[in-house]
């Protein structure tokens, strides 16, 4: 089927009192194992692809972004294309013409005033070429001689006055909020502000976004989604998967060499773990 549009997806979701699972892929397994994953759940799914991707790619884009395409063209359920953590203006430029519906534009690392016009700029440009834009606030902290902390440090929140000025000073469509996860977490410990996310929820006009989900718990899932999340980004979980079965696949059959054999593997470790997260986010609170 046609590409979908992130914005739908969110939009519905967010209506709903749902979320769509937004999977960070690198290789074309990872492609085709979120499709496959996405298809067995039988629901939509956003496929990101960073910029950190894309300089893993030697920074080009069009290689993965063609190949997501033509998969999420071949798939039974609705695939939407959307370019993560992009700080290059450059490479915003390129999304629309590479099939991307939506941007995260990340100017979180400049101080707000900063961020709000770097994000108010590339608002305007994006939305005259028909793409979402979601943001998300950047310094935390950084009052009484405290150093400033990441978006994503597991201390730090995103408060929700700022929230909502951040959104109606830049007119983004989205907003990635800080409620206690964190990146490239590998266990699954993170322990979210619920009671945050419900004044977040209240306070700004868009939907919500969760980064850094592979650290939180099923429960914790479940309640962001029920809280107000609309979009739930999950990465090192699919890596985990995709490593944990290679190395058993490769310890069982040291003599392997055909890399089609342990790539297949990690293939449908994923698949299975975009399936189970799918799943998880349907759940309704106990």
């Amino acid at each position: 089927m046609p590409l979908a549009a992130t914005g739908e997806l969110m939009t519905r979701a967010a209506e709903a009192r749902s979320a769509v699972a937004a999977f960070n892929v690198i290789t074309l397994e990872h492609v085709e194992a979120v499709v496959t994953g996405a298809e067995a759940a039988g629901a939509p799914v956003v496929l990101q692809v960073s910029e950190n991707a894309v300089k893993f790619r030697h920074g080009r884009l069009l290689p993965l972004a063609r190949a997501a395409t033509a998969a999420a063209e071949r798939a039974a359920v609705p695939v939407a294309l959307h370019l993560d953590h992009v700080q290059s203006d450059d490479l915003l430029r390129q999304a629309r013409g590479a099939g991307f519906s939506s941007v995260m534009y990340d100017a979180s690392r400049l101080p707000y005033a900063e961020n709000l016009a770097a994000t108010a700029a590339a608002v305007d440009w994006a939305h005259t070429q028909g793409l979402w834009i979601e943001a998300e606030l950047g310094e935390v902290g950084g009052k009484d001689g405290r150093p400033p902390l990441d978006a994503h440090a597991p201390g730090a929140r995103t408060d929700p006055g700022q929230a909502h000025a951040f959104v109606t000073g830049t007119g983004v469509d989205a907003l990635a909020v800080a409620i206690g996860s964190a990146h490239a977490m590998t266990t699954r410990t993170a322990a979210l502000d619920h009671e945050l996310l419900t004044r977040l929820s209240a306070a700004v006009p868009v939907p919500l976004v969760l980064h850094g989900s592979s650290g939180v718990p099923d429960a914790g899932l479940v309640a962001a989604v029920a809280g107000g999340i609309a979009k739930v980004n999950v990465g090192t979980a699919l890596n985990m998967a995709m490593t944990a079965s290679i190395r058993r696949f490769l310890a069982d059959h040291p003599e392997a060499v055909d890399s089609r054999e342990y790539l297949g593997v990690g293939r449908e470790a994923m698949a299975d773990e975009v399936a189970r997260i799918i799943g998880v986010l349907r759940r309704t609170p106990a």
